[in-house]
C-alpha cells in the first residue's frame, strides 16, 4: 500500500439546541470536550449557517411582520407566506422570478431561493436569516478558537443548496476564515499532460459538502463538523469568497441575455415566443 496516501477524518460535533443570544463558541468547547475532540494544526471548522445566524439573533417572528403589497403579490405567485416573501424582498439584491414554494434571489452576491431564508431548525412561528456578515462570522469564532486551542485553524461558515436540473442539496461556502477557500489550479496537468487553462478547486464548497453527509438536514443536532486532513493553504486572513459576474456565469448569463431578449421584444410591441 501507497504510505503517501492522504486521508481525511471528520467529527460531527453534537451540541444542545443553538438558541439566539448563545455563545456558539463557548458551545463548541463544551461539545468538543465531551466528543474527546482537541482541534490540532490545521484543522477546518465546518459551522451551519444556521446555528450561526441564531447565535446572532437572526431569528424573526413572522408575527412582528406587515407585509407590503409587493409581497402579497408576490407571496401569492410563489405560493410563500406573505411576511416570508416580505423578509426576502428586504434581504435579497434581486429576485429573478421562482417556483411554487421558493423565489429565485440573488443574495449577498449569491444564487440563493428565498434570500436563505430557513423556516426549518427555527422556533414554531419563527425564521432564520443568513448571517449579516458570514466572512467576518468565520473570523470571529476562528480567532477565539484559536486562541483557546493554540493552533492554526480554518473556519467555514457552510449552508445548503441545490444545483441547476439536480434532485438534492450540496454545500456551499458563505463565509471563510484561515485558508484560502478556491485555489486556482491553471497551469497544472492532467494525467495526460495537458495543461489546465480554466480550472479553480472549490475547496471550501467541497468541504462543506462533505460535512453535509453528518451534520443532516433534519433534527441530527450537528450543527459543526470538524475536517481534519484536507489539504488546504492555511493563511492568516479571512478572505472574500471569488465570485463571477452574472453575465460571465455560463449558467445565469443566458438567463440575463434571455430576459434582455424577452424585454426587448415587449418594448417593440412584439410577441417574443414567436421567434
Amino acid at each position: 500500500m501507497n504510505s503517501e496516501l492522504n486521508s481525511i477524518q471528520m467529527f460531527g460535533i453534537k451540541t444542545p439546541i443553538i438558541r439566539a443570544g448563545d455563545d456558539v463558541v463557548q458551545i463548541l468547547e463544551a461539545a468538543l470536550k465531551e466528543a474527546c475532540v482537541e482541534p490540532l494544526e490545521g484543522d477546518i471548522f465546518v459551522l451551519a449557517e444556521s446555528a450561526v445566524a441564531t447565535s446572532e439573533n437572526r431569528v424573526v417572528e413572522l408575527e412582528q411582520i406587515k407585509p407590503g403589497e409587493r409581497a402579497v403579490a408576490l407571496g401569492e405567485e410563489y405560493e410563500l407566506d406573505p411576511r416570508e416573501m416580505e423578509l426576502v424582498i428586504r434581504e435579497c439584491d434581486e429576485i429573478f422570478g421562482g417556483v411554487p414554494g421558493a423565489a429565485l434571489t440573488i443574495t449577498k452576491g449569491i444564487l440563493a431561493p428565498n434570500a436563505g431564508i430557513d423556516a426549518s431548525n427555527a422556533p414554531e412561528g419563527h425564521v432564520v436569516l443568513l448571517p449579516e456578515d458570514p466572512r467576518k462570522s468565520a473570523e470571529n469564532i476562528r480567532k477565539r478558537l484559536e486562541e483557546r486551542y493554540s493552533c492554526r485553524l480554518g473556519v467555514i461558515v457552510g449552508d445548503s443548496r441545490t444545483q441547476p436540473l439536480r434532485l438534492g442539496c450540496t454545500g456551499l461556502a458563505l463565509g471563510v476564515s484561515g485558508f484560502v477557500p478556491v485555489e486556482d489550479a491553471r497551469g497544472a496537468f492532467d494525467i495526460f499532460g495537458k495543461p489546465l487553462h480554466i480550472t479553480h478547486k472549490a475547496v471550501a464548497d467541497n468541504l462543506v459538502s462533505a460535512a453535509e453527509l453528518l451534520m443532516g438536514e433534519g433534527g441530527e443536532r450537528v450543527p459543526c463538523v470538524l475536517i481534519r486532513g484536507a489539504a488546504v493553504k492555511l493563511i492568516d486572513e479571512s478572505p472574500e469568497m471569488p465570485k463571477i459576474s452574472m453575465e460571465g456565469c455560463m449558467y445565469f448569463g443566458n438567463v440575463i441575455k434571455a430576459r434582455g431578449r424577452k424585454e426587448e421584444s415587449q418594448k417593440q410591441g412584439q410577441n417574443p415566443e414567436s421567434k
